[in-house]
């Protein structure tokens, strides 16, 4: 019998349940190979390592356990996650026989079929590219600031990627889907080795919840083809691997205004709540929202309506320069970038009711948001 295949382990149901909850989540349901819907269990030095990869995406990750005998299987991933899940919160013992395995614990034990280690692909590492660390809280902060604007659509694929930039001038990420433009900067991280890459937002969603679960640096490398993602915490090095995106990503920078005519402050949990009351009735129609700038009354003024239903319209105060004006916007775009933002005010610079719409917030990071209004009939 191959030694890898003799695994023998005692682990915290808590402890299996969290990991297996983030890696089932990617295990494709039409794998192209039977072992890529299995998680490679790898017992070895007082941890269990649990890792699933699909070929374009891959996590790996570490929990403790007490380790009788090292070895590794792959185990059907969602099969033991719905297991696994359902049992007490109670020590679990892992032992394996050939390609069989047996989860034991207080009061019953399970057993199921695996395939040998071997058949699994290995998870690409990147360990002679050189690494940009970033702060696990900054990174994360980026995306919350940008992953919602990616496209959905996968005939744009480009579009459904985040758009990373690291030079000397700072870190940037950028996501549009055509109607909306988000835009994280931080100048203070800079990298000597420039970095251009597209990632698949798919991708950094699953890392924004290894990020909330570790809190640790996060190691960047990428080659033409793939990307890593390593967080170190107790148990080990925690890695996310995908591949990038291919194609031209928009030329984006172009699309901001050079001035603005028009410029409104306004409280931004104050604007954000009216839009959200509002998108009641704007969701039951075309989900537009008209906004009205009133200079003289340093006002702005919400509406929707919706045919048979009502008409709904809210005021609230704000900061006006420039003449007053019309214009009118997506309910959910709107509601999304000023969700992004963290701070007490936001700030909208506009032109007219057909040119592009720049939000940002007024302290905290770096992140801008643009947005396409709609055009409306008087």
């Amino acid at each position: 019998m191959n030694p890898w295949q003799v695994m023998k382990l005692v682990c915290k149901q808590s402890d299996l349940n969290s990991k297996l909850s983030l890696l089932s989540r990617i295990v494709p349901s039409n794998p192209t190979h039977p072992v890529l819907a299995n998680v490679l269990l790898s017992a070895q030095n007082e941890r269990l390592g649990l890792t699933v990869f699909d070929l374009s995406l891959g996590i790996q990750v570490w929990i403790a356990a007490d380790v009788e005998e090292i070895g590794s299987l792959t185990l059907p991933a969602r099969f033991l996650s719905e297991i696994v899940s359902r049992l007490p919160n109670c020590e679990i013992q892992v032992q394996s026989e050939g390609t069989e395995v047996t989860l034991t614990y207080s009061s019953g034990h399970y057993q199921m079929q695996g395939l040998v280690a071997e058949e699994f692909p290995e998870l690409p590492t990147l360990e002679k590219v050189l690494a940009l660390s970033v702060p696990s809280e900054l990174f994360q902060e980026g995306l919350q600031a940008t992953l919602f604007a990616a496209s959905t659509d996968e005939s744009k694929q480009i579009l459904t990627g985040l758009h990373l930039n690291a030079s000397e001038s700072g870190f940037e990420l950028a996501t549009t889907d055509g109607h909306r433009l988000a835009i994280a900067h931080f100048p203070d991280l800079v990298s000597a080795e420039p970095m251009t890459v597209t990632i698949p937002a798919k991708a950094l969603r699953e890392l924004e919840r290894m990020l909330g679960r570790v809190s640790a640096d996060v190691a960047l490398r990428f080659d033409t083809n793939q990307a890593t993602f390593e967080l170190t915490g107790e148990q080990g090095t925690e890695r996310l691997s995908c591949r990038l995106l291919e194609g031209q990503y928009p030329a984006y920078p172009q699309l901001m205004p050079k001035q603005f005519e028009r410029q409104v402050t306004v409280e931004r949990q104050l604007f954000l709540s009216s839009v959200e009351r509002i998108a009641v009735l704007a969701a039951r129609k075309n989900n537009i929202i008209r906004v009205k700038l009133d200079n003289a009354q340093q006002q702005v003024a919400l509406s929707a309506e919706a045919p048979e239903l009502g008409v709904g319209e809210e005021t609230l105060p704000a900061q006006i320069s420039g003449d007053d004006l019309d214009i009118a916007f997506n309910a959910k775009y709107l509601s999304d970038g000023l969700r992004a933002m963290g701070s007490k005010d936001v700030q909208l610079q506009l032109n007219s009711a057909t040119m592009p719409v720049v939000l940002s917030p007024l302290s905290g990071q770096k992140i801008t948001y643009l947005i396409m209004p709609i055009q409306i009939r008087s």
